[in-house]
């Protein structure tokens, strides 16, 4: 929580300037800011964050043949990070990911996923949750409690960001390329 603490601190002090939120947060000992706060901090919106922390699941996973026949725990927290999150102002629930479809799709995928290694089912859950949720920003940490009787855990923690692509519009011609750039 010390984490979301400092985000929320340096993310909302009022009056003072986006850039230098964004530099706040950098230079915060112990806090990793999201790559897209850092690259466009001075352009567009907060990050809002919402999360989902300890979320524990039984699936099949891993190389070994004793991981392939029984499912094993494992432990999935989530940070989403979205642009001001419309629901402060609304409070409804339709302006913010919904953090209990979130959780219902989390269960879906570890019954169905088909992988074997944790780095690609972390990677299946940020894409879902970029392109099911809205989430501009993804961080996932995915472990197994109980692979090992001498570890707490072992797992991996991956970030992601929603990519820009260019807007396709379909079936318009560019007719007007290079308009206006030849003098009359």
């Amino acid at each position: 929580m010390a984490l979301f603490d400092a985000v929320r601190q340096t993310c909302t002090s009022p009056g003072t300037p986006q850039g230098a939120q964004a530099g706040a947060i950098a230079h915060h000992p112990g806090v990793r800011t999201p790559p897209r706060v850092a690259a466009d901090a001075a352009a567009e919106a907060p990050m809002d964050i919402v999360y989902i922390e300890g979320f524990t699941g039984l699936t099949v996973i891993g190389i070994d043949v004793s991981e392939l026949r029984d499912p094993q725990p494992v432990r999935i927290s989530l940070t989403i990070g979205v642009p001001s999150i419309r629901a402060c102002a609304t409070d409804r629930i339709e302006d913010t990911v919904n953090y209990a479809a979130v959780h219902d799709a989390l269960h879906g995928l570890l019954a169905t996923h088909g992988v074997q290694l944790l780095e690609r089912l972390a990677e299946k859950i940020a894409q879902m949750v970029i392109a099911d949720f809205g989430a501009h920003w993804v961080r996932v940490s995915l472990a197994k409690p109980a692979k090992f009787a001498d570890v707490e855990s072992v797992g991996v923690l991956i970030e992601r960001t929603r990519t820009r692509e260019p807007v396709r519009a379909q079936g318009v011609t560019c007719a007007f390329l290079g308009k206006g750039l030849i003098p009359n």
